[in-house]
């Protein structure tokens, strides 16, 4: 149990203990400044400690903010600060410091507010949370502490929890048609002790369930399926506004939420491709592009997202441009829409499943990914294309990173000349166009397996140097698309049974290890094991696996093959995926919580 140590005279009527026992500590009073020192001593190493002046005024939800937030080993508001294990250190110096300085007096000044200041002279790094209307103060006498107290009786402390559990930046459909009753039902899962992980584990099966039903291929299938994907939608909100409202942040909450999203959407796409199939619709090729498109898309907004994330000199007239429009609101709205993010989409798939076919609910998504891919790809192209920045080998790490090159490529890129002059983009575009090309021009045979291997040469020449160009943000999702789509493009040729499901369940096997990458760098846990993508292969090494097997085997064969590598990469990852995040989980790793782009 976390323990708050109270400094500082009493105060006749507080309600300070009240609302400490409320979230969760243990109270122990102390006398004076040496007191408190002794009672820190005394909280074993492990659990989360926090120093509250006893005179402290405030809104509960401003002491939750202060106190209990686990993403921060240290944070603070007026008059109450905490040290989760990762800070008890240099909690425990600037105390003894303050300590020493006092002469274990009791003093006039909040004691927490005075170590405060002590940790920011040695650099230690405090979060302080945003309070907005809330109130947090230690008043200097009664006149002030009446005051403190009209304020904080002014402010409705819930409203203002519930409208921060909502995501401050977030598509119109999400909202304004889930956001304002979905916060409810998280409040709702709060007070019945309910997690964000169970929410979000009860949102992938009910997607599941809606896959099912869509698989079903009849009409009332079809309904009940969009039904149930925007209950798993609605689902898949609150689990999010859940963690916010109780705080209740964690690394493997971040991966399941993350992890889960790509999960139900493309198990859904399975379920409409088998519902197709058995109205004698064979949509499947749709099915495997609509994942192949969505997935390079993400990979887009990643590489590009890990590229800035700490460039300097920013100076793009279009990022001012972007920066302009969003001081007009009806335009925020309207490109927030325009790149389709998970509300919209879902919303559009729901619909057009109810109403329609499982062909015209995949091309309508295909044409809108493929604008929006379109819309925010230039955009991007452009602020890199106008910006001046220097770029950290952090992000160059990421990037290459993010390019998942193997076995092939790792030593080639060790040997092969520095080529002057010749951007990584270029040698990418290269080599995707030769093995794309082939694949689609010559189908399988030594001619495609040539081509691949000029590919897994060109691939290799693109990572020679860091990824450090104004374009290089390009290269791993180029890598992603020669991938996935040689692998849609030889299945679809097969022209047998099977073939585009396996090649459906080989590219999703593909890209949750890709995405499992990006939620580790996001996560600051860094890339997957060396030993993991050597044994996946690499971008380049399951590229040229799969033209040499549609090279040597027959049609039925090339299925088998691609069955068995699905199975193959999919237990490789997941497995390793999954140890890695519980063991993270359990170690106590930093919580994290994704507030970025919508999805």
């Amino acid at each position: 149990m976390p323990t708050a140590i109270l400094t500082g005279q009493p105060v006749p009527g507080s309600p300070i203990e009240s609302d400490l026992r409320s979230l969760g500590f243990d109270v122990r009073t102390a006398a004076d400044t040496g007191d408190a020192e002794t009672l820190l001593a005394t909280v074993p190493g492990d659990e989360r400690v926090a120093l509250v002046d006893a005179r402290f005024v405030g809104h509960p939800h401003a002491l939750r903010l202060g106190l209990t937030d686990p993403r921060f080993p240290l944070a603070a508001v007026p008059g109450a600060l905490t040290a989760q294990p990762a800070g008890r250190q240099a909690l425990t110096r600037a105390m003894a410091r303050e300590n020493s300085a006092a002469g274990g007096t009791t003093l006039v000044d909040s004691l927490a507010d005075r170590v405060l200041i002590a940790l920011d002279t040695d650099g230690a790094e405090v979060y302080r949370p945003e309070l907005g209307s809330l109130v947090a103060a230690v008043p200097a006498d009664a006149q002030a502490r009446d005051e403190a107290r009209r304020a904080v009786a002014a402010v409705d402390d819930e409203a203002v929890r519930l409208k921060s559990a909502v995501k401050a930046r977030d598509g119109f459909f999400t909202t304004h048609c889930i956001s304002p009753y979905s916060r409810y039902i998280a409040r709702w899962c709060a007070r019945r002790g309910l997690t964000p992980n169970q929410v979000t584990t009860a949102s992938l099966l009910t997607a599941l369930i809606a896959a099912g039903c869509a698989a079903t291929g009849t009409r009332a299938g079809f309904v009940a399926a969009g039904v149930l994907l925007i209950a798993s939608f609605v689902l898949d909100c609150t689990d999010g506004q859940l963690a916010r409202y109780s705080l209740q942040y964690s690394t493997l909450g971040a991966w399941l939420d993350a992890t889960f999203d790509r999960a139900k959407e493309y198990a859904y796409y399975a379920g409409l491709a088998l519902g197709a199939a058995k109205g004698g619709d064979d949509v499947w090729a749709l099915a495997l592009g609509a994942m192949v498109l969505q997935t390079v898309r993400h990979v887009v907004d990643f590489s590009f997202n890990e590229a800035n994330h700490d460039a300097t000199a920013n100076t793009s007239p279009t990022a001012a441009l972007s920066d302009r429009l969003d001081s007009v609101g009806w335009t925020v709205w309207v490109r927030r829409m325009v790149v389709l993010p998970i509300g919209e989409r879902w919303a559009m798939i729901a619909v057009l499943t109810a109403l329609t076919t499982p062909r015209i609910t995949f091309y309508a998504l295909l044409v809108g990914c493929a604008f929006a891919a379109t819309y925010t790809t230039a955009g991007r192209v452009l602020r890199s294309l106008t910006r001046r920045a220097r770029r950290t080998d952090r992000a160059a790490q990421a990037l290459a990173d993010l390019a998942d090159s193997g076995p092939l490529a790792r030593p080639l890129a060790r040997i092969l000349p520095d080529v002057p002059r010749l951007p990584a983009l270029l040698w990418a575009v290269a080599g995707t166009a030769l093995v794309l090309l082939a694949a689609w021009f010559e189908g399988p045979g030594l001619a495609l397996v040539l081509c691949a291997a000029g590919y897994v040469l060109l691939s290799a020449q693109a990572v020679v140097r860091p990824l450090k160009g104004a374009l290089d943000w390009l290269v791993p999702p180029l890598f992603r698309a020669a991938e996935y789509c040689t692998v849609l493009i030889l299945a679809a040729e097969a022209e047998v049974n099977g073939a585009l499901p396996a090649a459906f369940g080989l590219v999703a096997a593909v890209a949750y290890h890709h995405y499992d990458t990006v939620y580790r760098i996001r996560g600051d846990a860094g890339a997957p094991p060396s030993w993991l993508v050597r044994a996946a292969g690499g971008h380049e090494g399951r590229t040229l696996l799969v033209t040499v097997l549609a090279a040597l085997l027959t049609a039925e064969q090339f299925t088998v093959a691609l069955t068995v590598l699905a199975v193959a990469v999919a237990l490789l990852v997941l497995v390793e995926s999954i140890r890695f995040w519980v063991a993270s989980h359990l170690e106590g790793a930093p919580a994290v919580h994704d507030e970025g782009e919508p999805a």
